[in-house]
């Protein structure tokens, strides 16, 4: 089996704003178009506009409703994928060692060629963040976009990956979780960052940041002067528009 190391020299990974991730999949996108493109055997998709369609993803966004104690239901998207547990059981369980987490970042990878598909490192992950890619029979996970980040010949700006790239909200954040002072560690410590399932005692590096209360929605008395126009005669651009319209 696979060792894990005693320490590791940093420990990168991702921090998600659930208050901020609008559920729109860009990162999704992001992260299958580069990891098709570039690092290890490409993202298989199997039958893509077919009746039964298959592939495989490293990062996915789940949505659920909640309701809160207090205040209207919320929905909160949920994106996940590889947290690069300080503990992780995909790694000590994988019997041909292609399963491995590196000491000076703390990433955990998988070698594609020692990799045999025996899917041990997937049953043993409790959070589901590994999937076995049925065309080219190796287990694929989240990278965090190794390529990218160490990669000189991009522009600094680029140097993360692709789906904080990518992240049209903001929601994404990504650095060194080991570091007390970097941002993404400031930033944990402001909002309460959380880890995921705790109590499965993995220690994922990844934190999620909860989200925020919202605002009481207002009800509508139903009472016919609260639905009067603001306006009689519309002025501005709503009366050229107006104008332009009759004129059709």
């Amino acid at each position: 089996m696979t060792q894990l190391p005693e320490t590791t020299d940093k420990k990168l990974g991702l921090v998600i704003d659930l208050d901020t991730c609008v559920g729109c999949h860009a990162c999704v996108t992001a992260c299958k178009g580069w990891n098709t493109e570039n690092y290890g055997a490409p993202l298989s998709d199997m039958d893509a506009y077919g009746k039964d369609p298959a592939g495989s993803f490293l990062n996915r966004v789940h949505s659920f409703e909640v309701q809160p104690d207090k205040g209207p239901a919320q929905t909160i998207h949920f994106p996940k994928s590889c947290l690069h547990c300080d503990d992780a059981p995909c790694v000590t369980v994988c019997p041909t060692g292609a399963s491995y987490k590196r000491r000076e970042d703390g990433i955990v990878l998988v070698n594609e060629d020692a990799c045999i598909g025996c899917g041990l490192c997937a049953w043993s992950c409790p959070y589901g963040a590994r999937e076995l890619d049925q065309a080219e029979g190796v287990m694929k996970k989240c990278t965090l976009c190794v390529d990218r980040i160490y990669n000189e010949n991009l522009p600094e700006v680029d140097r993360v990956p692709a789906c904080v790239r990518t992240c049209p909200a903001g929601a994404r954040h990504f650095g060194d979780l080991g570091d007390p002072d970097s941002d993404v560690s400031r930033l944990v410590a402001k909002r309460g960052g959380m880890d995921l399932m705790p109590e499965q005692g993995t220690k994922p590096v990844n934190k999620y940041l909860p989200p925020r209360p919202k605002d009481t929605l207002m009800e509508h008395s139903g009472r016919s002067e609260d639905m009067q126009p603001v306006a009689e005669t519309p002025t501005g651009f709503l009366r050229w528009l107006d104008k332009a319209l009759e004129a059709i």
